[in-house]
């Protein structure tokens, strides 16, 4: 019974995780409309790539994790979209730091925790190893929408922090910390655990400063023009880490 409920909950997690994935969608139709990537950063792009990565590794060493696999695996090929389109569409300083740190992170990093793990640990001690990298990774990426949560206090205004993400972020963490917790597996539950937090102060931000009005008020310089809020655009992965 309790693996039939682990199974579930970690189909369920899987569909959430797919919808966190996808929810950067319409930032990325703005910037194919508009030809540019305005002022949206790469970087929770690039480690987004970086934590599916190695959260598919971690599941393919360990045994019953097939659904971790599988969805991570969804993210990578979505993650590397979304790196396309940024090449594609930012202007020539932006492409070269995303090149340069896609090299650093998402093959140099990704090639040495693999090679490192593989060629120094065996068994459980490579699967824990692995864990420790993965869980630590994301932490720092669910720590990566601060900033855009500095923002939003200090415009008044949520235009940056998309509601869908910060929505499908909270029930992702709480549904992987469930399952998590059903397996046991630690490793998945610290960083979701946290994931599940931030879900939610940043949906309590949201129904906070959701009114632009308070912008337009405090934003009004001396000589009648608003001063534009500088743009934090964020991906978190989920389980990537799911």
């Amino acid at each position: 019974m309790e693996d039939l409920l682990s199974f579930l909950m970690g189909v369920i997690g899987n569909i959430i995780s797919v919808l966190v994935f996808l929810s950067p969608l319409k930032t990325f139709w703005r910037i194919v409309k508009q030809r540019s990537t305005e002022e949206f950063e790469s970087v929770p792009y690039i480690c987004s790539l970086l934590c599916s990565s190695l959260w598919a590794y971690y599941a393919l060493t360990k045994s019953g994790e097939l659904l971790v696999a599988t969805i991570n695996g969804f993210g990578i090929v979505v993650e590397t979209t979304y790196l396309i389109l940024f090449l594609i569409f930012s202007p020539r300083r932006m492409r070269m730091k995303t090149g340069i740190l896609v090299g650093i992170l998402d093959v140099g990093i990704l090639a040495a925790a693999i090679g490192v793990t593989k060629m120094t640990l065996q068994g459980e001690k490579r699967t824990e190893a692995l864990g420790f990298i993965c869980a630590a990774l994301n932490i720092l990426m669910y720590a990566a929408p601060l900033s855009a949560m500095k923002t939003v206090v200090t415009t008044k205004s949520v235009e940056y922090m998309p509601f869908l993400l910060s929505f499908f972020l909270s029930i992702n963490g709480g549904v992987w910390t469930f399952y998590s917790l059903l397996l046991p597996d630690y490793f998945l539950m610290v960083p979701n655990g946290a994931g599940f937090v931030l879900g939610v102060v940043q949906l309590v931000l949201y129904a906070i400063y959701r009114n632009p009005k308070s912008l337009k008020k405090n934003n009004v310089s001396d000589a009648g023009l608003v001063e534009e809020p500088l743009i934090s655009s964020y991906s978190i992965t989920a389980p990537d880490h799911s």
